[in-house]
């Protein structure tokens, strides 16, 4: 059993005991618990969620714009509006969170299986490992304390459909002000040639609308069209409108029928080494709970990435109390490019290099890719779940086959990498609780041969000590191409490592966190000509003055081989080791109910093979003032300066629901950018945004098509919501 697993030692012989006990418990919380919620009879007020701050907390320091934080990003809003309800969400759902330990989640479960149902959102800190107003205060904008499943009682399914108070529609419109090079007038090169133009407006405009509730339905629509790409109406190319359209309409809990999805849907099933989506945090500061996946199954999908989802059709049912079976299948096109063999006795004649994971579809080259590879995908999964649900096993099978083949530049690092029309994978996956610890993990196999594996333990040393260790091992050929199981390359693939996690809370309000990650590469990788390896370790200091104010420091450190530069001394690609070293500085405060004020001093020192180091630092100054229940003001004003890309710095920004910045910032110069939300009635909120990049002794910004000339970038945003 694990640690404080029971706060008390309870005899409840009868059920006046029990009425008595929860009695004197929801009496203390009212009196102790400094939550911000506002109490009526026993039931309370969600808190809003300040999903920038949690962010934050989740992520250690961005370092690369390949993450695709608008998922993570929408999976927490879709918690905030959809919350979970602990008295009737499992082990695997209360995971999903992220922000509980397996702790905690024990302590729940046993709570609830010795007491029933939770009363009250107060009650929770009666159980051990919720004690602290703060833990309480973080997960509680993601939950809500009801009874059992009411579903039943709300009619039928178009009727709760037309009266769900959870729906909204958006429309969101953004426009860069200043003129880039793209959106000039046609123009031709010196050899008569036409110049590459962007075909559309430089608008950016997306229609949304969604209406769910918990553990019943959701349906939902989606059009988007990114700047640039134009308003087409060409049925007969599947164009119609808007470049990207998402639909889908999701059931669950029809007696056997746990999940039903129609449209896009996405797969979480074990650690996400075959099949991943939704929150994926990888390594950041949190060095415990976001360690692990959780098997959250079919859920639906209502982001614009074009490229992260499944299209067609899945289903979860209940074989037994224990075991569950899904099955899925998706049909789609992808964006890739065409290229013809110009050897006789080559593979295949027709064949492509790779598949375009931007979704922008702006000049003539990026039409003629768009959509030109048709991609089939089928398969299951089935779960055994033991009673109490400390353990869970299950198998997963996925096969994917294209139209086309794909074969990818013959190069060097490019040797094992997948080629061919089909790949089927295989893969079984664990997670057992064993006392204080909990064990978790996956191994797959593709089609070539390559075996992927990622095992895991949770373990809590003591009530104030957290510790997690992890190994990965995924072969040069292990394929899976909608895998994103844990590890320091964005694809599972030519990797191995060691993750060790630690968390201390020596006092209260304080916590250490910090982890250390050695690994290797044994085959060579892109911009790295030979076998390789590095280590990665960050080290975080925290005080939380109380539940609205937090003060971190930060230090992080990536070592990591990388080709360099060719120069006498080098005439052939040579790895080098390099270093990127990073110091953080954030403190959050709200002095009062109306303002927060956030500050944040970056610095990166970055280093090739002891060549002369370059530096990169960042200041940011956020404000955000609440003058009445109406309006909502935020504001930033930022001075970065870095010697040059490598020490780019990047930081999170408050932007309109739904959306998500994380600019890269180089060279000299100021980043501001002021947000105003405003709740024009109860149905109708309306966003507007504007942001500016103001950069010195620069007199042309970016390059190629949207280079632009002068030393001002800036954009406009404005978004409306009305809720039926």
């Amino acid at each position: 059993m694990l640690h404080g697993a029971h706060p008390q030692t309870f005899t409840h012989t009868t059920a006046s005991k029990q009425s008595w006990w929860r009695a004197i418990v929801l009496t203390c919380g009212l009196l102790c618990l400094l939550l911000p919620l506002n109490l009526q009879a026993q039931d309370y007020v969600r808190p809003t969620a300040d999903l920038d701050r949690l962010v934050q907390e989740l992520f250690a320091e961005i370092q690369s714009d390949e993450v695709a934080f608008e998922d993570v990003y929408e999976t927490l809003l879709l918690y905030y509006q959809t919350p979970l309800n602990l008295n009737t969400a499992s082990r695997e759902e209360l995971r999903g969170l992220l922000l509980l330990s397996e702790t905690q989640i024990s302590a729940l479960l046993d709570h609830r299986q010795q007491l029933g149902p939770l009363l009250s959102l107060y009650e929770l800190q009666s159980i051990a490992g919720f004690e602290q107003a703060r833990s309480i205060y973080r997960v509680a904008p993601f939950v809500t304390v009801q009874p059992g499943n009411q579903n039943a009682a709300r009619g039928p399914l178009w009727q709760r459909i037309l009266h769900e108070d959870n729906n909204a529609l958006f429309l969101r419109y953004e426009r860069g002000l200043q003129a880039r090079r793209g959106y000039a007038s046609a123009d031709t090169t010196s050899t008569g040639r036409p110049l590459s133009r962007y075909l559309g407006s430089p608008d950016k405009l997306l229609l949304r609308y969604r209406v769910s509730h918990t553990r019943d339905f959701s349906l939902g629509f989606t059009a988007e069209k990114d700047a640039g790409e134009p308003l087409v109406w060409q049925p007969d190319k599947g164009r119609l409108g808007a470049d990207f359209y998402s639909a889908h309409f999701v059931v669950q809990e029809r007696g056997r029928l746990k999940t039903l999805a129609l449209g896009d849907y996405q797969l979480q099933f074990g650690q996400g080494l075959l099949l991943s989506s939704g929150l994926q945090v990888g390594k950041g500061a949190e060095t415990i709970t976001t360690l692990r996946r959780s098997s959250l199954g079919v859920r639906p999908y209502s982001s614009v990435l074009e490229t992260s989802f499944f299209r067609g059709a899945a289903a979860t049912v209940s074989l037994h109390k224990t075991v569950r079976a899904t099955a899925f299948f998706s049909a789609k096109k992808v964006d890739a490019n065409q290229q013809f063999a110009t050897d006789s006795l080559a593979r295949f004649d027709t064949f492509s290099s790779g598949i375009s994971t931007s979704g922008l579809h702006r000049t003539a080259t990026e039409l003629t890719n768009r959509k030109r590879l048709h991609e089939a995908i089928a398969g299951g999964n089935v779960t055994y779940t033991s009673l109490g649900g400390n353990f869970a096993a299950g198998a997963t099978v996925v096969d994917t086959r294209y139209d086309m083949a794909l074969q990818r530049r013959p190069e060097p690092y490019n040797q094992f990498e997948f080629r061919g029309k089909a790949n089927v994978a295989l893969g079984v996956h664990y997670s057992y609780v064993l006392g204080n610890a909990l064990f978790f993990g996956e191994t797959a196999r593709s089609s070539s041969g390559g075996l992927g594996t990622v095992n895991g333990l949770l373990a809590s040393l003591a009530t104030n000590v957290e510790a997690s260790i992890l190994y990965r091992r995924y072969d040069r050929n292990f394929h899976t191409f909608y895998g994103q199981a844990f590890g320091e390359n964005t694809r599972n693939i030519n990797e191995s490592g060691v993750y060790i996690g630690l968390k201390v809370r020596p006092a209260a309000r304080w916590e250490i966190t910090g982890y250390y990650d050695q690994f290797w590469f044994p085959w060579l990788k892109y911009r790295v000509d030979a076998p390789s390896r590095g280590h990665d370790y960050l080290l975080r200091l925290s005080f939380a003055p109380n539940k609205t104010s937090q003060l971190y420091v930060q230090v992080r450190s990536r070592t990591k081989d990388q080709n360099a530069d060719l120069a006498p001394s080098r005439p052939v690609p040579q790895p080098v080791p390099t270093e990127r070293r990073s110091l953080l500085l954030f403190y959050d405060a709200a002095p009062s109910s109306i303002i927060s004020l956030r500050t944040r001093l970056q610095g990166t020192h970055y280093r090739e093979d002891g060549a002369t180091p370059h530096t990169g630092f960042l200041l940011v100054q956020d404000a955000t003032v609440r003058l009445n229940r109406y309006l909502r003001l935020s504001a930033r004003y930022a001075l970065f300066d870095t010697d040059d890309y490598d020490t780019r710095q990047y930081a999170f920004e408050q932007d309109v629901l739904y959306a998500f910045s994380v600019p890269a910032l180089f060279g000299r110069g100021t980043r501001t950018y002021a947000l105003a939300e405003v709740k024009c009635t109860r149905h109708l909120t309306f966003w507007l945004r504007y942001a500016a990049t103001q950069y010195r002794h620069q007199r042309v910004i970016s390059s190629g098509l949207e280079e632009i000339e002068g030393s001002l970038r800036s954009d406009i945003k404005a978004q409306a919501r009305y809720t039926f």
